[in-house]
């Protein structure tokens, strides 16, 4: 039987709310990624470093900016043992810096996606989906990387709509 995993990256703290700053219990990525747990059946990893970014936005893009050009790959707080038994993973994240946090980087890299269907989606501040397709799929040849879905971060917690667009158009609703 296909299974189905949703594996995340996303930041909760202070983030960047359509011009303004605002202190959140759960980030945008993880409440899309919340309500797609209520759409479908599927199992979940979240990408965690080891050492997170600050929780002061400011600095935390600073961060993420030096990793991005040093091309850095942060250790995990874990890894799933596999991902053999899934054939489509959809990816979440939020746009930093045009593309992925390297996090994801760190991820994609750990396994082999050959044949597997891959479902990026990104939530963002009015940046789309950046470069993160095209990276995606120069990360991990082999897989079948489908048109990613754009959730503006600000409008996460009503974005339910747009997701089961999207799950349905991809065969998953």
């Amino acid at each position: 039987m296909a299974k189905t995993l949703i594996a995340y990256f996303s930041r909760a703290d202070e983030n960047y709310f359509g011009g303004a700053m605002r202190y959140v219990k759960v980030g945008n990525t993880e409440i899309v990624c919340n309500t797609i747990k209520e759409l479908i059946e599927a199992d979940t990893f979240r990408i965690e470093m080891k050492e997170p970014y600050s929780p002061v936005y400011m600095t935390c893009i600073d961060e993420a900016k030096a990793d991005l050009r040093a091309k850095a790959r942060p250790a995990l707080v874990s890894l799933p043992a596999s991902i053999d038994e899934y054939d489509t993973i959809l990816l979440a994240y939020p746009n930093y810096w045009g593309t992925m946090p390297m996090a994801v980087f760190t991820f994609l890299e750990a396994f082999d996606f050959s044949g597997k269907t891959i479902l990026p989606l990104c939530t963002n501040e009015g940046s789309g989906m950046g470069g993160s397709e095209r990276d995606i799929k120069r990360t991990c040849p082999g897989a079948i990387v489908k048109s990613g879905l754009p959730i503006t971060g600000s409008a996460a917690a009503n974005a339910k709509g747009s997701v089961q667009r999207w799950l349905k158009t991809n065969g998953l609703l």
